[in-house]
């Protein structure tokens, strides 16, 4: 076994020591509440509670960490999020009872077992700031589950080529009716300048070669903030429809094309 350097271990003591004084414990009923150093992104200390069953050693968040996400709006409500949420608890051991986090040890292993459960609150707690790319995969997901919960036809991953010789990637194509032209659909996520720019684009170059008219409809999710109004009014601009996520309801009838 490799010998540490002085300084090195310095650090590791040093740390050691400040997570020895920094943890506090309180009995509450027949468990035991640990108080931890270690911050959520509140900058709330992470707590977990602790029980003997017989030999077993039981140790849970009591469900904090995932309440937390529903009150800021975070549901695991979809194949894909449920499969983010299991990998990272599955990478640690950890189970998922209803909404508690939970691992079962021995007296021996607890401190491990406790190191794995922290380290997945922290995990599952960084879901709400993951990273953007995540966020709109989630967000085009709930896109499709609502159109599909309200059987309204659609493509996704449509395809149409503009004048420019570009292919054209839209999240959504809704087949033409007898009321409503064939129409293609983005979820945003968040609207900044840079995504009105190109789907202005590609909605223009589009309709450039194009003999029959092409709608062009945007769902924003406004659920954490209101889009900004300058990049709202320049979709509507370039005759793209601005469709707000809290009002997605009152758009049925324009997606279902009476």
């Amino acid at each position: 076994m490799k010998s540490v350097p002085t300084q090195c271990q310095q650090l590791i003591d040093a740390y050691l020591q400040w997570l020895r004084e920094n943890y506090e414990t309180e009995a509450v009923g027949e468990r035991c509440l640990i108080s931890t150093p270690l911050l959520d992104r509140h900058n709330d200390a992470l707590e977990i509670f602790v029980k003997r069953d017989g030999a077993r050693v039981i140790l849970t968040d009591a469900g904090h960490t995932i309440s937390d996400l529903h009150a800021s709006g975070m549901e695991f409500n979809t194949p894909k999020r449920k499969e983010v949420l299991e990998s990272i608890l599955n990478g640690f051991g950890v189970r998922r009872e209803d909404d508690e986090l939970v691992v079962t040890g021995t007296v021996p292993n607890c401190g491990q077992k406790k190191h794995n459960l922290l380290q997945a609150m922290l995990a599952v707690n960084d879901m709400f700031v993951m990273s953007q790319e995540h966020v709109l995969s989630f967000f085009k997901e709930d896109v499709a589950l609502f159109l599909e919960e309200n059987s309204l036809a659609h493509i996704t991953e449509f395809k149409l080529s503009g004048k420019s010789g570009f292919d054209h990637k839209f999240d959504f194509g809704l087949p033409r009716t007898s009321k409503q032209p064939e129409r293609v659909l983005q979820a945003i996520n968040r609207l900044t300048r840079d995504n009105t720019a190109s789907l202005a684009f590609a909605a223009s170059d589009v309709r450039a070669v194009r003999r029959d008219p092409l709608s062009c409809l945007a769902f924003i999710n406004d659920e954490s903030e209101a889009p900004n109004a300058e990049f709202v009014d320049a979709l509507t601009a370039y005759d793209i429809r601005p469709l707000l996520w809290r009002e997605r309801e009152q758009s049925i009838p324009l997606l279902n094309g009476p």
